[in-house]
Parts: structure tokens; C-alpha cells; sequence
């Protein structure tokens, strides 16, 4: 029996570059040939072109890294710019100009022509009429839409699903129905609650739905491809985007992704595949997981608590092997067997005054390494000895009650001690489900930090920032209901610039302002970090729910464990 073609790739073009063998390659590169020996079409580079599509037009330039998939039907003259995506069945047929960026859902048609109907002969005798199509840089067109024949579509646009598109559709408009009509503008503040709330509903329906459609492309983008042999793990390695050094922190990103919008694992390798790579990444003299070396290998220095990357992969390399259903092999001995003396002395010897984030991150670390030695213990040894009691019992009396924050709040130092008391109380109060102290005082605090136009007006926002604000607010809103409407009045204006952050194809930047450099390009970091922020801003608003997603790893909501009560 013959073995079954592998069609993964033409109905999944995206996966086409990072997953391709030699042989595959060519063959694409022969298609991509025969193509252009017909004469007037010219194919960029980086772009797929399926073998079960039907390519047959007057002229086609096809740019760099654009994609069509099985089943796509294309006629005509056609220019279509880089980084587009044709899908499966889509028919794009007369004359059309798309820009750069443009996603076209399944089973749409633009159609670039039309028949005249003059009543005096039948329709199928009448000429062919072409006024052309035109659509901008950045234009989602979702499943099932059809454009007709002279409409210019905007920069920026999206065409829901099911869309017919009669009319222009202006930049950075949302349109939907039959006929198409004006939702928004995809910058638009939020409206008034009770005057808005269903078209915010529909705005994170459609982000989470942009989101989920791309999320392959964005975790395949930043898969690094390896040649054995070269040290490391030859099959290849994440990076947070592509040109980025590869990171243990973006193979968990990588995960969480798949997990937060897919509910499975990055597709580069097995579930056991990444679980047995991030285990084995482990110091078992320590418990701690280093970065790579220049080898590619785990860094051969000894890691240490409370330094360098190894104490965040304590949090992110534990949650992605809990999302995969596995765990760390050895405990974290940093911190297994610490005393409540040790751990008092260790807490009263961090620089509160001066690095309040500093220390915020050491307790985060610490309450995560030792909720992984107490969750996953195979034996009682590596449970809490009293040490947790002690570190909420340091933490309940060193509080500052004014501020409800560790540390105390001024012009300059307020940005450390938010975003510090956000790390203390995720790896504490958030992870053990308990109260956090004194959360009107906290309340207080947070939002008079988020009217800091330094940090939160509109370009200026980085994911750290406002995740730092967010997860305060959120968990002491479970508490108490003070200050609400200010509450709302925060997260919707963060909630709308966070929409609109999303690069086609690519993900969410950690950081919006410009000058930021490389924090400013989109990677598995700012996308995983930004889903989970719109996530808790949109339950602040009561509409959660509609993104049809809920963080369960880093940023998960729930408590990881709860301590036994009385």
C-alpha cells in the first residue's frame, strides 16, 4: 500500500518553513518555477505556493514569505504583497492589489470582475466589466467574506467573517454583515458601560479569534532550526523572534501560547518531547534551570538563588512542565530545607528600601520553589517544614498599611514598589489563595500609579507595567469594591490600547514606545505576557469570558495550591 502524501503544509503553509525537509524544500522551489516559466509571475522569497492550489492568472507578483494555501482558486492580475496568507478555498480572481500583511480566511472570494445585465441579452453573452479591488497594508479578512468588484479596503481594516463587501471600507475600520456595514474603528476608546458592553464583547471575541489563528505562525516564527551536531539539542531551539539568541524562557513562552490559545503544545516536538528537554535542563545540585551556554548547552556554572535567569525559570520553566503534565525532576534545593530563622535572616538582609522590585522578585522565586517542592514532594521531606507560615508571617508584619505595598511610595520609587508588591503577591497571596493585606490601601496606591504618564499614557505602556498594576487591582477587587468605577475607568483604557497591539502574524511587542528598541518588536514574550494582561483587564470589566481563553500557567488566576486550614 502506498504511503499517504503529507498534506500538513498545504493547508498549513505557515508550518512550511520551520518544519520542511531538503526534499520538500526543492520540490516547492520546482512548483515555484513552473510557475514562473508560464510567463508575467514573479514569487518572492520565503513564499509557498500549495500543489493543490490552482494558479492561473494573467500575472502574478507574489512577495516575500507570502502564502497560499490547498484549494485557493487565482485568476486574473493579482498583486499580492508580503507576508499575506491565502487560505484553503479562497478564491481571489480579476484584478486585486493587496498590500503587505493581508490574512484571508477559508472560503472567501474576491472577485475583481463582474458581469454587465443589460436586460437586452442573457447574462452569460454580456462582456466582462473590471473596475479592480484594492486592499491596504494589515487587512484581516475573515472565513467566508466576500469583497466584490471596486472596493478599496483600507490599511488596517478587518472584514469580519462572513462579510459582503459592497462599499469602501475606510483604515482601521471593523465592518460586518450583508451588506457590510461600519462596527468601529479598531482605535476607538471604549464607549460608556451599559452603552458599549456588546460591542467590547465583540471586540475581544475578534481579537482572541485573530490571535488564535495566528498563534501556529507566531510559535513556528520563532523556532530556531539547527544542524546536528553544532551542540545544544540539534532539532532546533526557541527564540523570542526570529534574529533573537534562543532562551529557555522562550520555550515556555512558546508553550504557554500553545496551551492559552490552541490547548496543546507547540507542534516543533512531542508533549514529551518538550517536557524531557526542559527536565533535563535542571542543575540537580541546586534545583535551578540555567540558561544556555554559548555551546548551546545549559550553562556548566553552578546557578545561583536569587541571580540571573535561573530564579524567573523557577517560575517559568516549572509552570510550562506543569501545562505539559510533567514537572521538575529534582527538587529546588535553594530551597528545600530552609528554616524560618534562615529564611527571616535571608528576607531581612534583601535591599526593601532601595530595590523593592529586587526583593518582590526573590519572594516570588521563593514561594514558587517551594510550592513545587510542596505540590509535587514524593516524600514529606520536601514539604514546607514551617518555612511558608514564616515567610507569611514576615510578610503580614512588615507591610507598609498606608500603602499596602512592601516598601514606601514616593514619586521615585513608586514604579519599583508596585511592580515589586505585584511579584511578592503573585508568588504568595495569589499562588496560596490568600487575602492580601490591607487592599483599599493598595487600591490607592496601584491606581495612583497608573495615571503615571511616564509608564501608562498611550504609547508609553510596556507589558510589565501594566501587568504590575493589573494583577494588584484584580486580586484585591476580590476583596473589597472600593474605588470600582476608577478601577473600570483604568482597565478600559488599558484594554484598548492592548487590542490593538497585535502584529499580524507575528504576536504583541513587549513594549509600545518606539525608543524601547528590540522590547519593541513582537515576540513570544510580550504575546504571552499581553494575552494574559487582556485577560485579567477584561475581567475587571466583566467580559472575560468572551476572549474564550483563561491563563493557567505563570498568570493564572486560581490559586496553584491551597494550605490546609482548621
Amino acid at each position: 500500500m502506498n504511503a499517504q502524501p503529507d498534506l500538513s503544509f498545504d493547508y498549513s503553509p505557515w508550518t512550511f518553513r520551520a518544519n520542511a525537509s531538503a526534499s520538500q524544500r526543492e520540490a516547492q522551489l520546482e512548483r515555484q518555477r513552473a510557475l514562473a516559466g508560464k510567463g508575467g509571475i514573479t514569487i518572492g522569497e520565503g513564499a509557498y505556493v500549495s500543489a493543490l492550489a490552482m494558479v492561473d492568472p494573467d500575472s502574478l507578483a507574489l512577495g516575500d514569505e507570502s502564502l497560499i494555501a490547498a484549494h485557493a482558486y487565482l485568476t486574473g492580475d493579482l498583486r499580492i504583497g508580503s507576508n499575506c496568507t491565502v487560505n484553503a478555498f479562497t478564491v481571489v480572481r480579476g484584478t486585486v492589489s493587496m498590500g503587505d500583511g493581508v490574512r484571508i480566511g477559508a472560503h472567501t472570494s474576491i472577485l475583481g470582475f463582474n458581469h454587465s445585465m443589460e436586460p437586452s441579452a442573457p447574462v452569460f453573452r454580456q462582456p466582462l466589466t473590471s473596475k479592480g479591488i484594492v486592499f491596504g497594508d494589515d487587512v484581516w479578512i475573515g472565513s467566508n467574506a466576500v469583497v466584490l468588484d471596486g472596493v478599496t479596503v483600507g490599511s488596517h481594516a478587518v472584514l469580519a467573517a462572513g462579510a459582503v463587501v459592497t462599499k469602501d471600507v475606510p483604515d482601521w475600520a471593523v465592518v460586518g454583515g450583508n451588506p457590510a456595514r461600519f462596527i468601529r474603528d479598531r482605535r476607538s476608546p471604549r464607549k460608556p458601560a451599559g452603552s458599549g458592553d456588546g460591542i467590547l464583547r465583540e471586540r475581544l471575541a475578534s481579537f482572541a479569534a485573530t490571535a488564535r489563528a495566528d498563534a501556529t505562525e507566531i510559535i513556528a516564527r520563532s523556532w530556531q532550526q539547527e544542524a546536528s551536531g553544532t551542540g545544544g539539542f540539534g532539532e532546533g531551539r526557541y527564540v523570542d523572534r526570529p534574529g533573537a539568541a534562543a532562551t529557555v524562557r522562550a520555550h515556555c513562552d512558546a508553550v504557554e501560547i500553545a496551551d492559552l490559545l490552541l490547548r496543546t503544545t507547540p507542534p516543533q516536538l512531542s508533549r514529551d518531547a518538550h517536557a524531557h528537554r526542559l527536565r533535563s535542563l535542571q542543575d540537580p545540585r541546586t534545583g535551578l534551570v540555567p540558561e544556555y551556554g554559548p555551546d548551546g548547552l545549559p550553562d556548566a556554572g553552578e546557578p545561583a538563588f536569587g541571580r540571573g535567569e535561573a530564579t524567573y525559570h523557577v517560575l517559568s520553566v516549572g509552570y510550562a512542565l506543569d501545562l505539559l503534565g510533567s514537572g521538575f525532576k529534582h527538587p529546588i534545593h535553594a530551597v528545600a530545607g530552609t528554616g524560618p530563622a534562615d529564611l527571616a535572616a535571608r528576607l531581612n538582609a534583601l535591599p526593601w528600601r532601595k530595590e523593592a522590585w529586587e526583593c518582590g522578585a526573590w519572594v516570588d522565586a521563593w514561594g514558587t520553589a517551594e510550592y513545587w517542592n510542596l505540590a509535587h514532594a514524593a516524600d514529606a521531606n520536601r514539604g514546607s517544614t514551617g518555612t511558608l507560615e514564616a515567610l507569611f508571617g514576615w510578610l503580614l508584619t512588615r507591610v507598609n498599611s498606608a500603602a499596602g505595598t512592601w516598601g514606601t511610595p514616593s514619586p521615585d520609587t513608586r514604579l519599583k514598589v508596585v511592580n515589586g508588591c505585584y511579584r511578592l503577591t503573585r508568588g504568595t497571596f495569589a499562588q496560596f489563595g490568600l487575602p492580601v493585606p490591607h487592599p483599599e490601601q493598595l487600591i490607592g496606591t496601584v491606581l495612583e500609579h497608573g495615571a503615571d504618564p511616564r509608564y501608562f499614557a498611550d504609547g508609553r505602556q510596556n507589558a510589565c507595567n501594566v501587568l504590575d498594576v493589573v494583577h494588584p487591582l484584580w486580586l484585591a477587587r476580590k476583596q473589597v469594591t472600593h474605588r470600582e468605577a476608577d478601577i473600570k475607568a483604568w482597565a478600559a483604557t488599558q484594554l484598548d490600547h492592548a487590542l490593538s497591539q497585535w502584529h499580524p502574524g507575528q504576536g504583541m511587542a513587549f513594549s509600545a514606545a518606539p525608543e524601547s528598541a528590540q522590547q519593541n518588536l513582537p515576540g513570544l514574550q510580550g504575546t504571552e505576557m499581553w494575552l494574559s494582561i487582556t485577560w485579567y483587564l477584561a475581567d475587571l470589566l466583566g467580559h472575560s469570558e468572551a476572549l474564550g481563553y483563561r491563563p493557567r500557567g505563570v498568570h493564572r488566576p486560581e490559586p496553584a495550591f491551597l494550605l490546609p486550614t482548621l
